[in-house]
């Protein structure tokens, strides 16, 4: 479990790296600027460590799931060797599911009047200053993020299913309360993540959708450490005294 939270915990600062420093030049500079290769570059990378995230997310789901329903056997399946062949798959696997997004991306003809109206080369605020309509290029991304979503999600929720069901065939008591606490963190950080992620889909609103965007994409990242932090003991306790003094 703690390989998969360093590994994740890498990966979120990656994430964060790849469209902070950015934003943060961009407040500080009059000119607000980027190139075309570098909008290009960090909508591909933005989006691929979107995507690992998104990978990242169902593994942590199978790490549950076979340290709750397989107890006996986790040390023997989840050894250091899978372990690392998963990881790299996430991570490859989120770079290659983007590969041609970007290069669709890469090959529409942008206008003379090329301001997007966001804080980070978005897909749809890249796409709205097309010149022409490009509506297989707008097919084709949203197929591909709509079908990594959905896969990962299923993956999830069977696992978390099957999770549960062995759970509730616990016996009453610390077993079953140990069981869910394990899991509790996991399910925040999710519902965070996949609720935020769903939403600029359906907002119509570009000033609502940068704000969903700023927050599943700074927000979350930032949330997540702390989240996770309180499966130990000594941080609850201290969370504790900070708010009984507060």
């Amino acid at each position: 479990m703690y390989i998969l939270l360093a590994n994740f915990c890498f990966l979120e600062i990656c994430y964060i790296s790849s469209n902070v420093p950015n934003m943060l030049l961009n407040f500080l500079s009059k000119t607000k600027t980027i190139s075309y290769n570098g909008c290009i570059l960090q909508f591909y990378i933005f989006l691929s460590l979107c995507a690992t995230e998104l990978f990242f997310l169902s593994l942590m789901a199978f790490d549950r799931y076979v340290a709750i329903c397989c107890p006996l056997h986790y040390l023997i399946i989840m050894t250091k060797k899978v372990y690392g062949s998963l990881v790299a798959a996430c991570r490859v696997g989120g770079f290659l599911w983007l590969l041609t997004p970007a290069t669709l991306i890469s090959q529409v003809p942008f206008c003379s009047s090329n301001m997007i109206d966001h804080y980070l080369c978005d897909l749809g605020a890249t796409l709205a200053i097309s010149c022409v309509p490009v509506p297989k290029t707008t097919l084709t991304c949203s197929i591909f993020s709509a079908v990594i979503l959905f896969i990962t999600l299923f993956f999830i929720l069977v696992s978390y299913t099957l999770v549960l069901r062995t759970v509730l065939q616990l016996p009453k008591g610390s077993s079953r309360k140990k069981a869910f606490s394990t899991c509790a963190s996991y399910r925040i950080v999710v519902s965070l993540f996949y609720v935020m992620y769903v939403t600029p889909g359906v907002a119509n609103q570009p000033g609502m959708q940068k704000f969903v965007t700023m927050f599943y994409s700074i927000a979350t990242p930032l949330l997540n450490p702390l989240i996770y932090s309180l499966q130990n003991k000594e941080m609850k306790l201290a969370l504790r005294k900070v708010l009984c003094k507060v």
